[in-house]
């Protein structure tokens, strides 16, 4: 009887996780089956290290960090998580390198835990089943639906033969959109330099030239690597909280669509009681949506559920820790507040029982913080950004403003609920990037002394790029009239995780094939165990994808303990199908 074959194309932190969770549950669905018995082999398909991969792999800049402290990094499961699988408890990042939590660590450590959880995964299987690793990218998968898997590897003439293919991808090189393509074509016919979207620790910098200024558009995390790399990394150094450059560094001018940073972290602990949540926006919510006959709008039926949410997120805790600050008792607000209806009911509940304006929770101004705001000169605005950041570290650090980090909780929540219903837009899952996953606070004090010592300029809002007189030139409405030319443009950001525009021959060649995807471009998987969908609705009886070019993807790299962590429900109940599935075949063949 031939051994089972499990083919996992992508050995980085997801199919890490995919791996601990087979050796979870194998005493259960494995010890003591034909399966057991027969034993199978795991292919790791994948160039980059085991454990690691590609993004946090342990051969990278030691300037670099990560964006979470190291007691909210996870690889564990523990009792929060709703799954089927048993949990297997384990040490946080802070925990197995024996550092303070609080610390942002280097993705050079980060790598190391990710790959001591991957041994320590492997080692967890029972003996019978294999694990190889095949430092090769694969190109495509062939084979009938109801057959064996032919999983083609660069410069390998023969396919691994699968009998399930588990696609555990991280973040994926992409075809430049139209918009790119023009400027790197211009870019290209006058000499000028043109960086695309792209992880920032692979992107070659050396043709940013000492002094001259830079167009950056992209104001998240790959740019905080960027301004890293180009600061730090050419030999500047800060001496408190001045900056003392090093005379290689090239001018950054960066803005955005926001034309602010991402939100700090938050800088200090949670005390006392947790929102209870999920209130207004939960399973049975979830349930109405997708029962719905001629199904949902997320503007129209999903966003008012979330915004409520949030604010019951806000107001619990300002309600609890801050009654001074609110007018009347909680039990009173709450109730009004679950009845209250539309935007002007709600916004007059709030302004009655919330006299400061700074205590209240307005999502649009959050997400918008320029909009409507204009300076008369660059100079003007360079002031005036440099005091919203301060603030917003000032806010970010001090815990008489926790209904923030409320909010951050209510995020989570929410994201876990999205995932229920087919996937999260892409504009959401910006907004929740900016205002939970932004860069660590010290990041964002490096940013303000750059800006003091010149190296560093903002352009503003909606940052407009054109190519014209053999130059880049952008504008911004913040400074109206105002402009800024350049020889070089980068694009900080990752590429957008599409399906249609991967530059990875093996989604593009399963797109072809009838998978299906969302109109955002990310590939539709099953929500209940994550085999890729076909466009009529039907899951592959052996292909299964997990990560952020899916409609299931979770929010941030990594979980934080005791927060439910969607990305190890997922993880679970693809390692029990994968299980099931084998254990039935090796049944049959033994029949």
């Amino acid at each position: 009887m031939s051994r089972g074959t499990l083919v996992i194309v992508g050995a980085g932190p997801r199919g890490t996780g995919l791996i601990e969770r087979i050796a979870a549950n194998a005493p259960e669905l494995y010890a003591g089956s034909g399966l057991s018995r027969e034993g199978f082999d795991i292919h790791l398909v994948d160039p980059y290290p085991p454990g690691a991969g590609r993004i946090w792999r342990e051969a990278q800049s030691p300037l670099l960090w990560m964006n979470s402290h190291a007691e909210d990094v996870t690889m564990f499961t523990d009792e929060t998580v709703t799954m089927e699988g048993p949990v297997r408890p384990g040490p946080t990042l802070h925990e197995w390198a024996g550092i303070d939590g609080s610390v942002f660590a280097d993705r050079q450590l980060q790598g190391a835990y990710l790959r001591w959880v991957h041994e320590r995964a492997v080692a967890d299987l029972p003996d019978s089943i294999r694990v190889h690793h095949h430092p090769r990218r694969a190109l495509r998968i062939s084979g009938p639906r109801e057959g064996r898997q032919q999983v083609w590897l660069e410069g390998r003439p023969r396919p691994l033969l699968a009998d399930l293919v588990v696609l555990s991808l991280g973040h994926l090189d992409a075809e430049l959109d139209a918009e790119q393509g023009d400027l790197a074509a211009y870019a290209e016919r006058h000499g000028l330099v043109h960086l695309p979207p792209d992880f920032t620790a692979d992107s070659d910098l050396s043709a940013l030239a000492p002094g001259e200024p830079v167009l950056v558009r992209g104001f998240g995390l790959a740019f905080v690597d960027l301004m890293v790399l180009l600061t730090e990394g050419r030999g500047g150094r800060y001496e408190g909280d001045t900056y003392v450059p090093s005379g290689r560094e090239p001018v950054l001018y960066v803005g955005s669509r926001r034309g602010v940073p991402y939100h700090s972290k938050i800088g200090y602990e949670w005390t006392g009681e947790r929102p209870p949540l999920p209130r207004f926006f939960g399973p049975a919510e979830v349930d109405q949506l997708l029962a719905r006959p001629g199904g949902f709008d997320f503007r129209r039926d999903v966003w008012p559920l979330v915004e409520k949410e949030l604010g019951f997120a806000h107001y619990h805790r300002l309600f609890d820790v801050h009654p001074e600050r609110t007018s009347g008792a909680w039990a009173d607000f709450e109730e009004k507040y679950a009845a209250a209806e539309g935007e002007a009911e709600l916004g007059a509940l709030v302004a009655s029982a919330v006299p400061d304006p700074a205590d209240r929770l307005d999502l649009t101004a959050l997400d918008r913080p320029l909009e409507g705001v204009r300076y008369g000169s660059y100079e003007e605005f360079q002031e005036g950004l440099r005091g919203y950041v301060e603030r917003d570290l000032s806010r970010r650090h001090d815990p008489s403003y926790s209904p923030d980090l409320a909010v951050f909780l209510g995020l989570l929540s929410v994201y876990g609920q999205l995932i229920r219903l087919g996937g999260v837009p892409p504009w959401w899952h910006g907004f929740f990037s900016y205002l939970a996953s932004g860069p660590p606070g010290p990041r964002l004090r490096q940013l303000l002394a750059l800006s003091r010592a010149g190296v560093l300029k903002f352009v503003g809002a909606d940052m407009s790029v054109t190519a014209e007189g053999g130059v880049f030139r952008a504008t911004s409405a913040t400074v109206p009239g105002a402009f800024v030319e350049a020889r070089a443009l980068v694009e900080a950001r990752l590429p957008e995780p599409t399906v249609g525009r991967a530059r990875d021959t093996l989604l593009r060649e399963l797109h072809a094939d009838g998978a299906a995807e969302t109109p955002d471009g990310l590939l539709r998987v099953d929500p209940a165990d994550g085999r890729i969908l076909d466009r009529n609705g039907r899951p592959h009886p052996r292909r299964f994808a997990l990560g952020p070019y899916t409609d299931g993807r979770t929010p941030g790299a990594f979980t934080r303990p005791r927060t439910g962590g969607p990305a190890f429900r997922q993880n679970d109940a693809t390692a029990r199908a994968a299980l099931l599935f084998l254990g039935a075949l090796t049944g049959r063949a033994a029949a």
